[in-house]
């Protein structure tokens, strides 16, 4: 007969982390010849092993045979089922563990159902929901643990006003808190619509250093990489400068996602001698370092430096993924260096064996359109099947108009209005091949029902621009009078254009044809 107290310390092992997912089955049949297969304690470390080890039918068998069974054992069950993904399983198994034993579940029970991966994130909101409401009815609400978890998961649905609220309702918080809501309120910059979602980060940042709330986290590498991924969507350089100040500060600066997060903050807002400077005190840069520093050129026109770093990366023997390539080909594209984009499509497609996503085939497109070469932009649409995707397609167009070629630019047209009819954009992007074109007849069909552009475009946004100002980010748009100081920029453009024009005289005008095609 087994000692009791040394099963318990076996299987206590085992549950701990076994490397071997066969370890407890080999325990199993010790725990029945010895007689104690339906002790509880014994039954649920057990179960625990089976969870732990991915065996989730022999995790389930164990349970249905023990005869008593007691919160622990419920909860060890139902986190089993979420953490391999089985929502309905734990659901289920929550429904009936009220119903039969009277248990009503506690803060482990509702944190493991909140943390499960769902198959959609409907299904997990919907679901959440429901557990939100049974927390409040249990009390649970007031639980750390339970309130990060509910957080959290309305964090991943997206559904940002639930999750700020569930936060601001929170008496005590801790670090994963607040590293939950702050890329949340970064989010809110595509569920709004608003620029402010990165900047309300950025307040919830300043909330949590200032303790306003009383708790005593203190932000860690893992918030600091979010909130810079907020100044580089923002293009928020007077914050990425005090963050990175913040990280010196505490020594957060050498852990790795905080110094690539840096690196796209300097180069997404132009401090391109800052991004590098950073690169350069990473130790052992990844391929997200390379592609951030390639991005970063990129997105700045510095197609030869781009290209300088990638070939660097290469002879480092960093193996570039599909973002690495995507950088540097669109580095060529908008440079206008054709053959060395088409030498670094083939490189990734044939030596490293990438399959090219529509962003790879776009800027391919656009190679091919800048080099002339439309008719086999078209070839390529046509043999990879990529003609159900509107970037791919508006960059053929953008092509056709490019070289005037108006048969190939009623054929993308189709296509794009096919796609998307209802997009002012793409109306605006065909009458402009048309115009480009010459053709007025095109242009007036547009214009005319059946497709009546004037109607589609009625509502279009316009673009805008910003700039950072004392800590301030200061939205425009053309001709907009009703930015603040407007009229000062005016009249200090209109005493530039006059001081350039007393310069200007006829010695000072460039009339080589052929150093003008050059510049």
């Amino acid at each position: 007969m087994w000692p009791r107290g040394f099963l318990s310390r076996l299987l206590l092992r085992v549950s701990a982390g076994a490397t071997d997912r066969h370890a407890c089955a080999r325990i199993h049949p010790v725990l029945v010849k010895s007689g104690h297969a339906s002790d509880t304690r014994l039954a649920t470390a057990l179960a625990d092993a089976y969870a732990k080890s991915g065996l989730v039918t022999r995790a389930r068998r164990v349970f249905d045979e023990t005869p008593r069974r007691d919160l622990v054992l419920w909860n060890v069950m139902i986190s089993c089922y979420s953490s391999h993904g089985l929502l309905n399983h734990s659901w289920a198994l929550l429904a009936s563990m009220r119903r039969s034993s009277g248990l009503s579940g506690d803060g482990f029970t509702f944190s493991a159902l909140l943390s499960a991966r769902a198959p959609s994130s409907s299904c997990s909101h919907n679901l959440g929901l429901l557990a939100h409401g049974l927390v409040l009815r249990l009390g649970l609400h007031l639980d750390l643990v339970v309130a990060t978890a509910l957080l959290d998961m309305y964090a991943k649905c997206g559904w940002v006003p639930d999750a700020r609220r569930v936060f601001d309702a929170m008496l005590l918080r801790n670090s994963v808190s607040w590293n939950a809501i702050i890329p949340i309120s970064r989010n809110a910059i595509v569920c709004y619509g608003q620029h402010g979602g990165g900047k309300d980060a950025l307040q919830l940042f300043v909330s949590m250093l200032r303790n306003d709330d009383g708790c005593c986290c203190r932000a860690d590498e893992l918030t600091l990489a979010s909130l810079l991924s907020s100044c580089a969507n923002m293009a928020a350089a007077y914050e990425a400068t005090q963050l990175h100040a913040y990280a010196l500060k505490r020594g957060l600066q050498g852990y790795l996602q905080v110094a690539n997060a840096l690196i796209m903050a300097y180069g997404k807002n132009g401090f391109l001698l800052q991004a590098t400077q950073t690169f350069a005190t990473i130790h052992e840069p990844d391929i997200v370092s390379w592609s951030s520093m390639v991005s970063s050129f990129a997105y700045l026109g510095r197609a030869k430096s781009a290209i300088h770093v990638f070939e660097r990366m290469l002879r480092q023997g960093v193996r570039p993924d599909g973002i690495a390539f995507l950088g540097v080909l669109s580095a060529c594209s908008h440079a206008g260096l054709i053959q060395d984009g088409l030498k670094y499509f083939l490189l990734m497609t044939t030596d490293y064996q990438i399959d090219p996503c529509p962003q790879h085939l776009a800027c391919l497109v656009d190679l091919l359109g800048r080099a002339g070469r439309v008719r086999d932009a078209y070839n390529v649409l046509l043999n990879i099947s990529c003609q159900t995707n509107t970037d791919v397609i508006g960059a053929f167009l953008a092509a056709c108009k490019a070289r005037g070629n108006i048969e190939l630019a009623k054929w993308a047209a189709d296509r794009l209005l096919g796609l998307e009819p209802n997009e002012s954009a793409n109306y605006l992007l065909i009458s402009n091949a048309y115009a480009a074109a010459g053709a007025w007849t095109e242009l007036a069909k547009v214009r005319t029902p059946p497709l009546h552009m004037r109607d589609m475009c009625g509502n279009k946004v316009p673009g805008c621009s910003w700039i950072e100002v004392v800590g301030k980010v200061q939205t425009f748009v053309s001709n907009d009078i009703l930015l603040q100081r407007s009229t000062e920029m005016q009249h200090m453009m209109d005493l530039i254009v006059t001081f350039l024009e007393k310069e200007f005289n006829e010695g000072t005008l460039c009339k080589d044809p052929d150093l003008i095609s050059e510049w």
